[in-house]
Parts: C-alpha cells; sequence; structure tokens
C-alpha cells in the first residue's frame, strides 16, 4: 500500500466525509473530532492550515501541522504535531503528537508506519525529542509508540481525559 502523509486539502472532501463516517459508525466517542469538518469543511481545512501557522489559536492551543494518511484516495488515519508542549495540559498529557486511525483500518500495521512518517515530519519542524501518550489501558496505541522507539516515562491521571495515561518520550 502507498501510503502518504498530506496536508489537508479540499480535493479529499469525500474521503474525509467516508472517514468521518466510519468513525460515526465505529468509534462515535472520537467522532466529534473531526465533526466541524462534516458541518463546513471548506473552513475546517483553512482552520487546520492557520492552526498550523499559529494564527487564531484557541486558548491553551499551540501551532499545530495537521496531515492525512492517505492511499489510494482514502483517508486513513490522522497525525497531529504540536510546535510544543508549553501549556500544562499538553505537557502533563496530551504531548507533542497526537493520531487516530480510521477505524476499518486499525490492526493492519498501519499506526506504527504514520506515526514512523509523522516523526520525521516533526523533525522537519525543529523538534528533536518528542512527547506522545496514550491512554494507559490502549494497548494497540502503545505499541505504536513503543515500535517508533518510546521510551516510558510515567503513568499519570489525566486530569482533562480523567484515565490513568502512559506518557512516551522519543528522540528523533
Amino acid at each position: 500500500m502507498d501510503l502518504q502523509l498530506i496536508d489537508p486539502c479540499q480535493d479529499y472532501k469525500d474521503a474525509f466525509l467516508d472517514f468521518y463516517t466510519d468513525f460515526w459508525e465505529n468509534d462515535p466517542v472520537n467522532s466529534g473530532f473531526y465533526v466541524e469538518g462534516v458541518r463546513d469543511f471548506e473552513r475546517y481545512v483553512m482552520a487546520l492550515h492557520a492552526e498550523a501557522q499559529g494564527i487564531d489559536l484557541l486558548d491553551g492551543h499551540v501551532p499545530c501541522n495537521h496531515y492525512w494518511l492517505v492511499a489510494s484516495g482514502s483517508i486513513l488515519g490522522v497525525i497531529r504535531i504540536r510546535h510544543n508542549i508549553e501549556s500544562r495540559f499538553l505537557r502533563e498529557e496530551a504531548g507533542h503528537i497526537g493520531y487516530d486511525m480510521a477505524p476499518r483500518f486499525r490492526r493492519m500495521g498501519l499506526g506504527s508506519r504514520m506515526l514512523a512518517i509523522g516523526l520525521k515530519r516533526a523533525a522537519i519542524i525543529g523538534l528533536k525529542r518528542v512527547m506522545i501518550s496514550a491512554d494507559e489501558d490502549n494497548v494497540a496505541s502503545r505499541n505504536v509508540i513503543e515500535s517508533n522507539g518510546g521510551i516510558l516515562d510515567s503513568i499519570v491521571q489525566g486530569k482533562v481525559f480523567e484515565c490513568a495515561i502512559a506518557r512516551y518520550w522519543i528522540s528523533l
């Protein structure tokens, strides 16, 4: 499968709607992260690009590049690379990188491949070391992080996510 990380773009509107529908039907808890793209796709894509440039950031947010993992015209996953973790929430819970795989593409090794490509992008942004977290009981996500060199730093009790969070560091 020829995988690419691309910047969000208008050409993938139908693919994005398929991606969202997969979440809505199979992982509704996390579908909310993408609902704005369904409501107004053009505005959503523009907002993602603005966030990467640090424009019109919400309180507590930092510049963040969003990339879509694509193959054969489908969006398989999304990875977010934050330029810093200067807020308490990012430093303690969320970290530099967050990612989601569409439910129908999970357990295929694609998350590990997406993170590997994403780590190269993080180095291009100028990051030397990144913190990545996963729910402590999310074995699949922890395996993705560990397969990319993640070293467990600590398990903390989340305040925003309200669960135990495994915090990892990866040197780039």
